[in-house]
């Protein structure tokens, strides 16, 4: 197996894990990944060959290579048949994938078998789904070691880590693996051991919950008889905001007081340390040894005590130095732990679950969210900020110009940004089911990478949300304003073979073709949808509205709008909607009173509701008085009109009338309430009033929320409203042409 250096070769980020005792996720340790076998179903994404969560190196991108995550290769040593209920078990849970109950139940019933190969697959399987439940891919290395196969544990190991690097759990348990696989008395052992140590503490050392990591590194450099290495882990964690931040600079102090300085220090301090203080300790004596100075012969200097001949007193001095050294360290870290403290004591559950967080959680992580990010903006003003101290922007500026061109070319990630970045893995752990946080991460990463953005777009819709359709299209709408229309066109057609049948993804899909250029595609896949739901009515109606205003509209070719209006009617006869938008491309074209008639004479045949009808009869009255070239025709209209209220019943007429409401409210398809006024001069105690509507072929309720505003009904399983249809101005004939009644 690879070095695991070479295997995470950016890997540098900050987790958010405790140790559970063995392992399991039945343990309710804080950071066991422990996955309750009741626990209700979540949307979860089926993975590609792609890592969990990515690291963060503190001058490199986020995130390791995603093609190195796969799982490893079938095992050489399989069994023949399966056990018994294994065919049923695995049939659940990839029917439905999103059920993690399932899933638990099968990784369950295979442990209980002990068949290898059933649990492998199954493991597998499920980790492909689930990779932040770090807690298995423990379960998976432990199987592959008892049954001997220590180099397949490693690999399983290594996945892992690639899936969830901030997993302080899964490295140490790494660690041990290989403590206990490897012969420690072959040289390159311990360098292998150390190597992966220095991969941990660059991945997950970060975390306010990594003491563990940090002192079994320490213990372990003590035990190889590095004492100088184990200081030199210690004085590296000692900056770092930990939780147990006062522990570990007590285990400094320990470890200092019993160790001679030299066995503790780096040279080059060592050196300094010991003439300051030698220097310190003969100003000291000077008064002292001054009769001794006077019988010293002249020009001769007090002799070099020998390294090795230390007195206690100058190491004691020494060490006494150290530690002033230091305490300015342990006072800025720890001003750095209580400015952390109660943002981290908020966080209660830190480890991926498939249960939902409660508000308090998400609002927790949103604070610290929004304090690292801000603490980062105070540490980075803007040079030209008229708050900001001249003269210090003036040295930032000069520093900046300073920098060698290739440098520049390629600005390092800061110390500040790199904790924001872990923050944001860290959260994205124990809130990877919620479209928000992504979004968030997405736009803190774009505006420095558009390449990283991607990234974040990636893991979040090929892993974790799959079946949220929100933020894939959010993902396209990137995709597009970058410029890259391909990998756009490829992101809403996955969704639509995820979520097949969803009115707004195909919506958007001929959205994206007309945008482009793309007119005839457009049309096609408006088309495709028309024919494909010639089963459903409803959404056949929609779509074949949504087809015929881009042919009208765009297309200019108001005939074949028409044609895709006539037969939708055939299979929807009872849609007002289509008899509607046929009406008003018929009245907005050229004026032809026999098309009009015609679309009329055919919506009051058809199975409508009573006021529609009278809707359509009094339309068709306004074009007969806009449009008519002759008074008898208009009074022809009228009557027939007069005809149809008393025949479809007087109380409507009546209530149009006034004689109920003056002010109706008159409901718009997108929602709005519009106030209509029914009030009729009582001159004409009979006339109804007509109500023009509006361009309903060229307007689109959805289009006006905005991008991304598409009306909640696009989702569900009745698709309502179509556009514009519904008359919501008043207008009153007042003219005098017809007789009162």
């Amino acid at each position: 197996m690879n070095d695991v250096s070479e295997t995470f070769p950016i890997m540098a980020a900050e987790g958010y894990e405790e140790m559970s005792g063995n392992g399991e996720l039945e343990e309710s340790s804080a950071m066991e990944a422990s996955e309750d076998a009741a626990s209700p179903p979540a949307e979860m994404a089926e993975m590609s060959e792609e890592t969990g969560s990515p690291a963060v190196a503190p001058e490199a991108p986020v995130g390791p290579d995603p093609v190195n995550f796969s799982m490893p290769p079938p095992a050489e040593d399989e069994e023949g048949e399966f056990p018994a209920d294994f065919e049923r078990l695995w049939k659940a849970a990839h029917d439905n994938p999103q059920d993690f109950t399932s899933w638990t139940d099968l990784l369950q019933y295979c442990e209980q078998e002990s068949h290898i190969t059933a649990s492998r697959r199954a493991l597998e399987a499920f980790l492909t789904r689930y990779p932040l439940c770090y807690g298995y891919w423990k379960k998976y290395a432990d199987l592959e070691r008892r049954a001997g196969y220590n180099n397949k544990a490693e690999e399983v190991c290594v996945q892992g880590l690639q899936a969830i690097p901030l997993s302080v759990d899964l490295w140490i348990h790494y660690i041990n693996l290989l403590l206990g696989t490897l012969d420690m008395n072959m040289p390159e052992s311990p360098t292998r051991i150390r190597s992966v140590f220095e991969d941990a503490v660059v991945a997950a050392g970060l975390d306010f919950h990594s003491d563990r990591l940090w002192d079994l590194y320490v213990e372990w450099e003590k035990e190889q008889g590095n004492t100088k290495k184990a200081a030199a882990v210690l004085d590296r964690v000692l900056k770092v905001p930990t939780q147990l931040y006062n522990t570990n600079y007590d285990k400094y102090k320990e470890h200092l007081n019993s160790q001679e300085p030299k066995d503790v220090l780096s040279p080059e301090e060592y050196e300094e340390l010991r003439t300051l203080c030698r220097q310190s300790q003969k100003a000291e004596r000077a008064e002292q040894a001054q009769e001794e100075e006077e019988e010293r012969p002249p020009g001769e200097e007090e002799p070099a005590t020998p390294e090795g001949t230390d007195t206690e007193e100058l190491m004691q001095k020494m060490r006494e130095q150290v530690l002033v050294r230091r305490d300015k360290v342990y006072q800025d870290n720890e001003g750095e732990v209580r400015k952390r403290w109660h943002f981290e004591d908020a966080i209660k559950r830190p480890y991926f679950h498939v249960k939902p967080l409660d508000r308090l959680q998400l609002r927790a992580w949103h604070s610290y969210l929004d304090w690292e990010i801000a603490q980062l903006n105070k540490d980075t003003k803007d040079p030209q900020d008229p708050q900001q101290d001249p003269d210090q922007a003036a040295s930032e500026e000069s520093e900046v110009t300073a920098q060698p061109q290739e440098e520049s070319e390629q600005p390092a990630v800061s110390s500040d940004d790199h904790r924001v970045r872990i923050l944001f893995e860290r959260c994205l752990i124990a809130c990877a089911l919620y479209e928000e946080f992504w979004i968030r991460y997405n736009q803190y990463l774009e505006s420095q990478s558009v390449d990283e953005a991607r990234v974040i777009f990636k893991r979040a819709c090929e892993i974790h949300l799959a079946y949220k359709p929100n933020i894939h299209m959010q993902w396209a709408t990137f995709e597009e304003r970058h410029g890259d229309l391909t990998e756009a066109r490829r992101v809403l057609e996955a969704l639509e073979k995820t979520l097949p049948g969803l009115a707004v993804v195909r919506l958007r899909r001929a959205a994206l073709e007309r945008r482009a250029g793309q007119l005839d595609q457009s049309e096609a896949l408006l088309r495709e949808a028309v024919d494909e739901s010639t089963e459903k009515p409803t959404l056949h109606a929609f779509y074949s509205v949504k087809l015929a205003r881009l042919l009208l509209k765009l297309g200019r070719n108001p005939s074949r709008a028409r044609r895709v209006l006539q037969e939708a009617l055939e299979i929807s006869p009872d849609n007002d909607k289509l008899h509607l938008n046929l009406l008003e491309l018929e009245v907005s074209g050229d004026p032809s009173a026999e098309a009009v008639q015609e679309c009329v004479t055919r919506a009051l045949a058809a199975p409508l509701a009573p006021h529609t009808k009278i809707l359509f009869s009094q339309r068709r009255l306004q074009f007969a008085e806009d449009y008519s070239n002759s008074i008898e025709s208009v009074l022809s209209v009228y009557e027939e009109h007069q005809k149809l209220l008393k025949e479809l019943g007087g109380t409507k007429r009546e209530a149009e009338n006034g004689d109920e409401d003056s002010e109706k409210m008159s409901k718009s398809d997108d929602g709005s309430a519009v106030a209509v006024s029914a009030q009729v001069p009582p001159t004409i105690p009979h006339v109804p009033i007509t109500t023009p509507p509006p361009p309903v072929m060229g307007g689109d309720a959805s289009s006006q929320a905005g991008y991304g505003g598409y009306g909640s009904w696009y989702q569900q399983p009745q698709y309502g409203n179509y556009g514009n249809y519904g008359y919501q101005n008043t207008w009153n004939y007042n003219q005098g042409y017809y007789p009162p009644s």
